[in-house]
């Protein structure tokens, strides 16, 4: 195993240990110590946005704590979800007063202690809401949607939770805003070779070589179907028809895009991907707006790539173009 490592079981408290002193903006502090917060937080009356979820996918989840994002993120092992105690430590960390919207991946075990979190700090009086990002169309079909995993799509929402409450809208407004960015975001990914856990003797699953594994999750759940590895372009074509099928895309459609490598991937690589999306959106009468190329939620060493497409409404593209900054990525002004 080759990785830069110290005791695996480390891992976790030495990376965040190595965040908060790299970015002073970021604090690390709870009960739990598993909190990341703002080390200014917002002004009081704002609503805040909590997350969480496990380690192994920076910038996912604790990159993204900063200004018109995250106030509060809730860190779990590798793969693995968050404490209830953590998930508290969040979104009291989150709370200026007008409640917290927590906004998290569909998974089990995140979903189950953000609920029990909930219910513990609103016996305190803090108001929480809890919003599922649910994005990944190769996880479930249509008529399942609910069971279907977060993906790289949550970072676009995010950014319109988190704009929402900075521009001061009320918990069940930035919650509305939120679920509606939800409902027109999807995504699919696709591997190239596994991942290994800092404490694992092998990798996580085994890919043949010269085949690629489309619908693959981050976490190396399985996708849909493996084939051969092809072109760039095929591959793009596959996920773009897939994602495109589900969302509501006609000529002058506008639409936020993000493609996203998974950690070993070269940015070349998904530079051409993206030339492929952008040629195919803009052949279709689809105006992709600001897109995000780069990895932003990664699954360690995995080589591959995913694409996430927002379809666009006024209030939502206004809210994208919001600023935002964060330890690892800022809105381009």
């Amino acid at each position: 195993m080759k990785k830069l490592v110290n005791d695996p079981d480390a891992y976790v408290p030495e990376m965040l240990e190595g965040l908060v002193d790299a970015y002073p903006s970021l604090s690390l502090g709870g009960e739990s110590g598993r909190c990341v917060s703002r080390s200014r937080p917002a002004r009081t009356g704002k609503v805040g946005i909590a997350s969480g979820g496990g380690s192994g996918h920076l910038p996912l989840f604790t990159g993204y704590v900063g200004e018109g994002l995250l106030d509060a993120c809730a860190v779990g092992n590798v793969f693995e979800g968050p404490s209830v105690q953590a998930c508290v430590d969040a979104i009291r960390a989150a709370d200026r007063g007008a409640g917290v919207l927590c906004l998290i991946g569909n998974y089990g075990g995140d979903r189950m202690n953000f609920e029990m979190a909930c219910d513990m700090v609103e016996l305190d009086g803090i108001a929480t809401r809890l919003v599922l990002g649910a994005d990944d169309v190769a996880s479930a079909p249509p008529e399942e949607a609910e069971k279907r995993r977060g993906v790289a799509g949550i970072v676009l929402l995010y950014r319109i939770a988190g704009a929402a409450a900075e521009a001061g809208l009320g918990l069940a407004e930035v919650e509305a805003v939120t679920r509606k960015a939800a409902q027109r975001t999807r995504s699919m990914g696709v591997a190239l070779s596994p991942c290994r856990l800092p404490a694992a003797s092998e990798p996580n699953f085994t890919l043949p070589e010269g085949e690629m594994e489309m619908g693959m999750g981050i976490h190396g759940e399985p996708g849909i179907r493996r084939a051969p590895v092809a072109r760039a372009d095929v591959v793009a074509d596959a996920l773009l028809d897939r994602v495109t099928a589900e969302l509501p895309l006609a000529a002058g459609a506008r639409v936020a895009v993000l493609v996203n490598g998974l950690g070993a991937t070269p940015l070349e690589e998904l530079l051409i991907v993206w030339r492929r999306i952008a040629l195919r959106l803009r052949d279709m009468g689809i105006t992709p707006v600001a897109p995000m190329i780069g990895n932003f939620v990664t699954s360690m060493e995995m080589a591959g790539a995913s694409l996430s497409i927002m379809a666009l409404d006024d209030e939502l593209e206004r809210l994208l173009a919001a600023p935002a900054s964060c330890p690892f990525w800022r809105t381009p002004s």
